[in-house]
């Protein structure tokens, strides 16, 4: 069976190949067209930002074989994708410290809305829907006060309205999740302190207190909030995916010395707190300290962490985050599920790879001169 797939994969790839040889510069493919031509996939599609070879950014709806379905031009370079499990809409935000955020259907049933962070706010790139798609949470800084907050949008309408904010419970808000309860939020708070007019410096490394929390989202109470041990206090903690039964898995960054090498991945069982898990010896110190993204398979029996810098792909068991294997693939960092067990992969360079076992190379799929995938993507039915 997994030799059908691969036959049928290659055969699309190469399909997908001939279609953007003859018209590389269409900006936008008609949606209805382009799922008509993978008619008879169950595969997923995804969606994800990304950079094109004349250095413009846009957004992409594309199957695993790289047949994009659609693309929308982004103002500026776009991080990660929030989906609405209700209404199938999609959010994609600006990367810290820009201040767009689009919101659009991945079937191109109706056109993108464009809208901007409030003065003296800007986004960090990661934002959720409410259960009913009605509101939208977004994490942001408010720079003068160095103080993060979770601004509150609503969507329902023709174009999208600023409810209000709430604090994050930290510093430098970076991911935000629903939990499965339907009124909690999780929140990464990276704890590192930024300012538009300083870049993308970081300002205060050695008072940083990073921490995940979990807030109301009705009313913005902050519910519980959980810390590492204090020696790890300059371990970022940024990138989350959650799981059915309200396991949170957590990728890390470390803005330590390049000698100091800790675990990057942290679970956190709201009854149990943080937990810690770590590579084979062989790789402690050879993954740049630095997790890109995290991903659970859709039978949620393993999560895939990117370490873009390092180039090396991790794998962990969730039922005790055990140590499963790697893969190296230069600058691969987006991942999200692909079929039970397996994954889709992206990099800088232009390639999707499919991943089905830890200990195996991934396929290449596809891959498009002059295209870098940015950092996030996420899977999405294509029906």
């Amino acid at each position: 069976m997994r030799s059908t797939v691969i036959d049928r994969r290659a055969f699309l790839t190469g399909c997908a190949a001939a279609l953007a040889a003859a018209a590389p510069n269409v900006p936008r493919a008609r949606a209805e067209d382009a799922l008509a031509g993978l008619a008879g996939s169950d595969d997923p599609l995804f969606v994800a930002a990304r950079r094109g070879s004349d250095g413009s950014y846009a957004l992409a709806v594309t199957s695993p074989e790289g047949i994009d379905v659609l693309t929308i031009p982004l103002p500026g370079r776009g991080h990660d994708v929030a989906l609405c499990p209700a209404t199938g809409r999609c959010l994609v935000f600006a990367r810290r410290p820009g201040t767009f955020a689009v919101l659009f259907d991945p079937l191109g049933r109706a056109g993108p809305v464009t809208f901007q962070a409030e003065a003296g706010r800007h986004f960090y790139g990661h934002g959720a829907f409410s259960p009913d798609g009605r509101l939208v949470f977004a994490t942001e800084n408010d720079f003068a006060a160095a103080r993060g907050i979770i601004g509150v949008y609503d969507v329902s309408g023709a174009f999208p309205q600023r409810l209000g904010e709430f604090a994050s419970g930290g510093v430098g808000p970076h991911d935000i999740l629903p939990m499965p309860d339907g009124k909690t939020l999780v929140v990464a708070n990276g704890g590192i302190e930024t300012h538009p007019e300083r870049g993308r410096d970081k300002l205060n490394l050695a008072t940083m207190r990073p921490n995940v929390a979990l807030i109301d989202r009705e009313d913005g109470a902050l519910l519980a909030r959980f810390e590492l041990d204090a020696e790890l206090h300059q371990l970022s903690l940024r990138h989350m995916t959650v799981s059915a039964g309200g396991t949170v898995w957590i990728g890390a960054q470390h803005q330590g010395a390049a000698t100091e090498t800790p675990a990057l991945l942290a679970a956190l069982d709201p009854e149990k707190g943080l937990r810690l898990h770590d590579v084979a010896p062989r790789l402690r110190g050879k993954l740049e300290n630095y997790v890109g993204s995290v991903a659970l398979n859709r039978e949620e029996s393993v999560v895939a962490a990117s370490c873009p810098r390092a180039g090396r792909m991790l794998y962990f068991a969730t039922a005790d985050g055990r140590f499963l294997g790697s893969q190296t693939r230069a600058d691969v960092c987006g991942v999200a599920p692909l079929d039970d067990a397996g994954f889709l992969l992206s990099d800088g360079e232009g390639g999707l790879l499919q991943s089905d076992a830890p200990d195996t190379a991934p396929l290449l799929l596809a891959s498009r001169a002059g295209i870098s995938w940015d950092n996030h993507m996420i899977a999405i039915s294509p029906r």
